[in-house]
């Protein structure tokens, strides 16, 4: 949540400004799966912060690499690399952020230097709290959370 919210507050917001909802894209297991409790209070906190309502569309597992991201990005930055040893975070860096492609792909990245908690556990009354509606299709997979009323 801390990359999205990042992305959003510096460049989905100045390049979408009257948006009122995000579609996001997810694999379908780790920290943003399906069944992942803080995933969904996070993405709250995020629709709740930023006031817009967020489309979630999970992948079946072992298939993110349905993920359009993946077809467009990734194979591009393995090809600017070319099996160079990533030695560091910044010439990792370096390598994303040069990418480029003849369609006029440009890549940006940063490194979250953040230090993320572990075993953080969200309560049943938490959930509950979730401005969550499930998809008509895969329900458990597909869902939207909006802001809370203030």
């Amino acid at each position: 949540m801390e990359a999205l919210s990042q992305w959003y507050g510096h460049v989905g917001r100045r390049s979408y400004p009257e948006a009122k909802e995000l579609l996001v894209l997810c694999d379908n297991g780790g920290c943003n799966g399906s069944k992942n409790r803080l995933w969904k209070y996070e993405l709250q906190e995020f629709a709740d912060h930023f006031g817009i309502a967020v489309h979630v569309a999970h992948y079946p597992p072992r298939a993110s690499k349905w993920n359009p991201i993946e077809h467009r990005l990734f194979s591009f930055i393995s090809k600017n690399w070319a099996g160079q040893p990533l030695t560091s975070y910044e010439k990792m860096l370096n390598y994303i952020r040069t990418t480029t492609t003849q369609t006029g792909l440009k890549v940006r990245a940063c490194l979250l230097e953040k230090r993320f908690p572990t075993g953080v556990k969200v309560t049943d009354q938490q959930m509950e709290g979730i401005n969550l509606r499930e998809g008509r299709v895969l329900s458990s997979w597909n869902y939207t959370i909006r802001p809370r009323p203030n």
